[in-house]
Formats: structure tokens, sequence, C-alpha cells
């Protein structure tokens, strides 16, 4: 859970402005989103190793 502490002064624009920045940079709807539906170990390197191969093929096509 993220806590903002308000300044004194500050508007509530800001305040907000402040929370949705720190809860971007924590990256929490990524994580949700990541433990929505789990993945094996042994798929994920299978996509990891697809995924580099796919880059080298369009690398040596561009070269």
């Amino acid at each position: 859970m993220l806590i903002i502490e308000r300044k004194e002064g500050e508007s509530i624009d800001r305040v907000l402005k402040r929370y949705k920045r720190k809860h971007r940079e924590t990256k929490v709807i990524g994580e949700l989103r990541k433990r929505k539906q789990y993945t094996k170990p042994s798929v994920k390197r299978r996509n990891e190793i697809l995924k580099a191969a796919y880059k080298n093929k369009k690398q040596a096509i561009i070269d």
C-alpha cells in the first residue's frame, strides 16, 4: 500500500499526481497482470529463446 503525505498548503491535485507517479514507478499494475496468469518457467524460457531467435533473424535481414 502506498502512503503519500500531504504537505502543508499542497493542493489535492498535486498530491494525486504524486500518488499516480509513485504507483506507476512501483509497477503495481504490471505485477498484478503478471500474477493473474501463471506461466511455467520452462514455457517462459522457451518464449525467451524464440524471441531471441526472431530478433537475430530480423537483424540478419537488415545487415
